[in-house]
């Protein structure tokens, strides 16, 4: 592990300028119209989603693990904004 690592958001050790550089880029991104509509379909198809009594084992993993990489993505755009 290098001397000045830093965790990540989403729990990967790398240096704080590199982990800052990923919130700039995403933040970037997703600030621009485009990509906050693009986010926007992202989120109402995965933490918007609501999942019934049907919904089996594997479904279920697949949805939160989908979840998650938004919320990593929302996370990472909030970062950004704080660290221009």
């Amino acid at each position: 592990m290098p001397q000045n690592s830093h965790i990540g958001l989403d729990g990967i050790h790398r240096t704080k300028e590199d982990e800052d550089k990923i919130s700039l880029n995403i933040a970037s991104l997703f600030s621009e119209p485009t990509g906050q509509a693009v986010l926007k379909y992202l989120r109402s198809i995965t933490i918007e989603m609501v999942g019934g009594p049907e919904i089996t084992d594997a479904s279920l993993r697949h949805l939160e693990g989908q979840r998650h990489i938004v919320g990593l993505i929302e996370r990472h755009v909030q970062r950004g904004h704080k660290i221009k």
